[in-house]
């Protein structure tokens, strides 16, 4: 396009020359035409990426490892002048996002739209724009980019798998009461009624309290005496074990599910997620940490914007703490009551932690260890089946996850434990 741009200023220098020399109009009337054609060249070009109005509608700020995100673009030519062809960049950072898309020729007031559907594969916050629009001239003098500054972000949480069958949590706490705090849940714990307001569930309704005030009434529910369920996910630098080239590639489409890279960071948070949306689809109060390196934690609680805020910690999550498991153990182990079970994610190779384990036993805390073995991944070391046989001794139910297994069936079982008389 320079070049072009080089051979007419270069023709319009030899009609001038000409023209002083020869002292003949026609020489000027040739660059007189020239200099018209460049100008006009030149605003068709300005004109063609201005006075358009280009539409990005994201369906969901929200998306998940394996499924599809959705976008619509529009673009609208409000000038009188037709715009010969568009050239729409997209400059999203989303893996495999490809909206750039050519406009064809759009007339005066007219619109013209496209749509584009990302099968997402890598979990992660992500930028959804900038944009730039390239157009040119008729003759290819002149190309104008016009940059599209708006952005806007996109998280997209880890995958999960479903778990039919997990090792069964404490349940009731011995000689536990009803919690005196009142939930949106219902529970077995009726404590009283209220006036009905918008949004209450019709099945919450107490007819003979209705009848008898002539005013619709609701029943209020407390929690149960359930004991908590917390998972501590590890995501110490030591315990990071990945083939080369895998962080970043996402999961391949034409694997089987879950299609996770062969990382042990990638597994630990997919088993974290996958067991959070058990715990929370069986009604349970959950709490989640995790250093990355600083501590993040979330409080015990049911619903599905638990599962939504684990998610949203997990989306980021990366193997960039320099605590040991055992570490972790020792400084939460202060805020855990008796009664509460603990799933511990890890793919550390030390044994360290295993006291740990066994004093948290001792205090009435159902501890279960789900091991991802590092050897399986191509680390040194003793396999996790020797870490494995020590945890049992404890009186723990142990998980052992191997890459490439079936984490819903490896996750699906119910371990067998010893029994141990404190």
């Amino acid at each position: 396009m320079t070049n072009r741009r080089n051979v007419f200023y270069a023709l319009l220098i030899v009609f001038l020359v000409a023209g002083a020399l020869t002292e003949r109009s026609f020489f000027f009337h040739l660059a007189y035409v020239l200099v018209a054609l460049l100008a006009g060249s030149f605003l068709w070009s300005w004109t063609a990426v201005n006075f358009l109005r280009i539409g990005r509608f994201t369906h969901a700020r929200r998306a998940q490892v394996g499924r599809t995100l959705d976008e619509s673009f529009t673009v609208h030519n409000t000038g009188i002048l037709p715009k010969l062809w568009l050239e729409v960049r997209d400059h999203s950072d989303l893996p495999n996002h490809n909206a750039s898309h050519v406009v064809p020729a759009l007339l005066p007031r007219q619109r013209y739209g496209w749509e584009v559907h990302t099968l997402c594969t890598q979990r992660g916050q992500f930028t959804l724009g900038p944009m730039t629009v390239l157009s040119g001239d008729p003759f290819g003098l002149f190309q104008f980019p016009r940059k599209i500054a708006a952005a806007s972000t996109i998280i997209v949480y880890p995958p999960t798998v479903p778990v039919h069958r997990f090792a069964t949590p404490m349940g009731t706490l011995s000689g536990g009461e009803a919690v005196r705090r009142r939930t949106h849940f219902i529970t077995t714990n009726a404590a009283g009624v209220r006036d009905y307001e918008p949004g209450d569930s019709f099945n919450r309704i107490h007819w003979r309290s209705t009848a008898r005030k002539d005013r619709l009434l609701v029943k209020e529910f407390e929690l149960d005496p359930l004991a908590d369920v917390w998972i501590i996910l590890d995501l110490g630098r030591e315990t990071l074990v990945e083939r080369p080239h895998a962080r970043g590639n996402g999961l391949n489409v034409y694997a089987p599910p879950p299609n996770l890279p062969p990382s042990t960071e990638e597994y630990g948070v997919t088993i974290a997620a996958s067991l959070s949306a058990y715990f929370v689809e069986k009604g349970r109060a959950l709490g989640f940490i995790t250093y990355m390196p600083h501590r993040e934690i979330v409080q015990p609680d049911r619903g599905p914007r638990q599962l939504t805020r684990i998610l949203e910690i997990l989306a980021i999550a990366h193997s960039t703490s320099d605590l040991t498991l055992k570490q972790m153990l020792s400084l939460e182990s202060s805020h855990l009551a008796r009664g509460t079970t603990l799933v511990v994610i890890s793919a550390t190779q030390r044994d360290d932690w295993i006291t740990e384990v066994d004093t948290l036993q001792r205090r009435g805390i159902r501890v279960i260890p789900v091991l991802i073995d590092a050897v399986s991944f191509g680390a040194p070391g003793v396999s996790a089946r020797h870490l494995s046989e020590l945890i049992e001794n404890t009186g723990a139910a142990v998980y052992t996850i191997r890459q490439d297994d079936d984490l819903t069936a490896a996750l699906s079982y119910r371990t067998g434990f010893k029994a141990r008389i404190l």
